[in-house]
């Protein structure tokens, strides 16, 4: 996971408008605020995203 996914997913955490783990949610908002890195990444990393999540770390 490189930095602009890092910063991508805490703009998402930061606006507080859905639960983390909803990553459907997840990708619609990151579609809406234009953030498609994040939006490609989920696709194929749900355990490495989910571990973030968790625990702050790759």
């Amino acid at each position: 996971m490189d930095n602009i996914i890092k910063e991508q997913i805490l703009k998402i955490r930061n606006t507080g408008l859905t639960n983390m783990f909803d990553l459907s949610m997840v990708q619609r908002i990151a579609h809406d605020m234009e953030l498609f890195e994040l939006v490609v990444y989920l696709e194929n990393h749900h355990e490495e995203y989910v571990h973030f999540i968790l625990y702050g770390e790759e």
